[in-house]
Formats: structure tokens, sequence, C-alpha cells
């Protein structure tokens, strides 16, 4: 079965309390909700300390036309992405010996948040020297749900070729997104939640030998994964696509879908592997937020250490969209996890949809 050898993050410049865009949201929201001071909370409530963005706070007081933004994504999503495949290809951490770029046999490319047509890995193969055969794989408006699904795709094409390295490059810049005269409660939330960031793992096949290349002494391999869409859910999140760019829809219900809808579709994955939930020892679980967090504990009956590491990127850095799962996967990755333990890997997004991986650590 296939493994993770290696994961990166890029984390773009501006660092933003979330203090100061409590603030930055009460002078915007003031004379939209007459009881804006009861809806500030929702900043605090959260547990986010800080977030990463691509510009300065001023340069969201400003409006800026659809292509203004999507034009930054693209510029910053090329330098962020390059940045990001680089630190995981020459990863100390994880790599005994640097990855070169004509090994990567294909590389998908995850993001939501923004429109490129050459897509964004077209465009850095123009800054690294992949070969021009390399196979691309963009995928887009899988949301938050897109970095698992990019997991569990990469995944299934080194299982057809056992020899492959595979890159996915999880790209999601969702400050770019925000729209300075919506006013509306879903704006404000996304406000207090979402956030940039850029990651990349290097997936390879079960002919590549793994012990020529990882440092560590184990390594997560995806055993299996599961995916589902939730019919007649497509009000639950995702975009409304505008003159003036994408408006965030997140529905209050997600929590409660969470509770009701996760645990059956992660049963019939471990059952068919016979296992149970008592078997699995790391969640590796997208923090959508932290009522998200508190969902999942409470719906698949796990203790709160389980969503440590979650949570601390959920604090450090808000909700990246589909970069986020693999900023929590490289927290576990750093760890010593003994052979043989095994691990959950979650995220939902629209559709509403769950994307799963059952891993081994080998």
């Amino acid at each position: 079965m296939p493994k993770i050898i290696s994961v990166a993050e890029a984390i773009p410049a501006f660092q933003i309390t979330q203090n100061e865009t409590m603030e930055f949201a009460k002078e915007l929201f003031t004379e939209s909700f007459k009881d804006i001071e009861r809806l500030l909370p929702a900043f605090q409530n959260g547990q986010i300390e800080k977030r990463h963005f691509v510009k300065g706070l001023d340069w969201f007081k400003e409006k800026h036309s659809f292509q203004e933004k999507n034009d930054t994504y693209i510029e910053q999503a090329v330098e962020l992405g390059q940045n990001a495949i680089e630190a995981c290809l020459n990863s100390s951490t994880y790599l005994s010996q640097p990855v070169s770029y004509s090994e990567i046999e294909a590389i998908f490319t995850i993001s939501s948040s923004g429109i490129a047509t050459p897509s964004i890995e077209a465009r850095i193969m123009n800054h690294l020297p992949f070969l021009n055969e390399t196979k691309r794989i963009p995928i887009w408006g899988l949301g938050c749900a897109g970095g698992a699904s990019g997991l569990s795709r990469a995944h299934e094409y080194c299982l057809a070729f056992p020899k492959a390295k595979v890159l996915v490059l999880s790209i999601e810049l969702c400050s770019l997104t925000f729209q300075k005269n919506d006013h509306s409660k879903s704006n404000l939330i996304g406000t207090s939640l979402f956030a940039d960031g850029v990651a990349c793992a290097l997936i390879v096949g079960d002919q590549v030998p793994v012990h020529e290349l990882s440092k560590k002494a184990t390594t997560p391999r995806v055993l299996s994964t599961h995916s589902s869409t939730m019919k007649n859910s497509i009000d639950v999140m995702g975009w409304q696509v505008k003159d003036d760019g994408l408006y965030v829809v997140f529905s209050k219900s997600i929590p409660t879908l969470i509770e009701n809808w996760l645990k059956p579709n992660v049963e019939q994955l471990l059952t068919r592997n016979q296992l149970t939930t008592s078997d699995i020892k790391h969640f590796i679980a997208h923090p959508g937020g932290l009522k998200v967090l508190e969902a999942y504990v409470q719906a698949l009956e796990f203790d709160d250490s389980m969503i440590k590491h979650s949570f601390q990127v959920l604090k450090e850095f808000g909700n990246m969209s589909s970069a986020t799962v693999f900023y929590v996967l490289d927290r576990f990755m750093q760890e010593d996890i003994l052979e043989g333990e095994k691990g959950l890997i979650a995220a939902l997004g629209p559709g509403f949809s769950s994307e799963l991986l059952l891993v081994r650590w080998d």
C-alpha cells in the first residue's frame, strides 16, 4: 500500500491576531447588525489566536474587483506552491536525501479559493525542473475536504503505478474571497474562521524503496479510503458565484450534520477492514472550527486528547480549507509513532461530503 513520506507547509507572510480581525469586523459590520456586540464573541469562542494571510489587514479595508483578487491568487499561489514543493522534496525532517523533481510522476493540485487556467501546477512547472511528461491532475471545488480527497486520489494512483512518486499540493487563499460589502452572518463567521495556507505531501507506491528515502522509523501507509456525498445538501457549504467574486455559504447546521452523519461513514470504512473505533489511536482531523472538532469527538466517542493536534492547528492558523489537514498530518508525522498503530484522516466539505483515509504506521 502507498505511503506518505514527506509533508511541508508554506506559510503566508502576514500574521494577524484574532483581536485585530475582531476589531476589523466590528468596524465593518456595525451598521448591518444592531446586535454586533452579541455576535463578536464568535471571534473569541472559536479559540483561534492568530491566522496568516497573503495581504495585510489594510488591503481588506478597500474594495477589490474579482479580477484583482484572482490575479493576486494566481501570483501568490505560484510563489507559495513552489515554496511548499521545494520544502517537501528537500525536507531534512522526513527525508534522508532530496527527491529529484524528475522523479515526480504526477502532481495533484487541490484548491477552491481561486481560478486559474492553465492551472497552478502548470505555472509552477515553469519555475521548477519537473519533466515535461509530469502528469497534472488539478482538482477544484472540494473545499475543506479537498486535502484528504487529494491524498485518496494519489493513493489510488500509486496503487495503479506502484513505482510512482507523486505530489499532492494544496493551495487555499481564502482571504482573497473576502467580500467587503457582504454583511451576512455567513460572511461574519467566515471572517472569524478562514485563513490562507499552502501545503504539499509526497506519496509513493509499494515498489519505491522507502527505507532509502525516509528518515523516520515509521511512516503512515494508506490502507483504505472512503468517500461519501450527502444528496440534496448543496446549500450546507460552498460558494455563490456573483459578479464581484465568491460569496461564502456556511450553514450553522454543520456540527449537527457531523454528529448524525459522520459515524456511519467511519464505521463503514472500519468494518470493511475488520476494525472498530477503539482500534484508532490517531485522529488526523481537519479542524473546520471548534464546534466541528467537538462534533467529531462526540460522534466518534473519542477522548478529547485525540484532537489535540487539530485544535492546536486551528488555534495557530485558523481554517485554511483543504490545506489544514496537511498541517495536522505534519504534526503527527513528526512524532515517533509505534509500528502497527492505526490512524484516521478525516475531512468534510461541500457536497455535503466526507473523505476518510485509514492509515497504519509501518
